[in-house]
């Protein structure tokens, strides 16, 4: 199973990308070490640091015709990849 599970395409992280940020959604148990080789093995960039940040599933509930059905959706790690000078990852070129 790999490390990386998938890019972060939104406003704010996009906005970081001029500034040399990328964001992924990682693996929970995976750590800054394993996320810095899998993201320059993939992408061939050299990353100069991770910063990750864990976060809990909210909660939601649903109202059925016999009761509220609650739960939480699935929690999940982010890893903010800042890359070396003058390197780029391009997320869309397979688009």
């Amino acid at each position: 199973m790999s490390v990386l599970k998938k890019p972060l395409i939104t406003e704010k992280v996009s906005a970081l990308n001029e500034s040399g940020k990328y964001g992924f959604i990682v693996d929970k148990h995976a750590n800054k070490v394993e996320i810095k080789k899998e993201v320059e093995k993939m992408y061939g960039v050299t990353v100069e640091s991770v910063n990750t940040m864990r976060y809990q599933g909210k909660l939601k509930s649903r109202y059925t015709k016999s009761k509220v059905i609650s739960g939480r959706t699935a929690g999940y790690k982010k890893a903010i990849v800042t890359v070396a000078e003058g390197d780029v990852i391009d997320f869309y070129s397979g688009i």
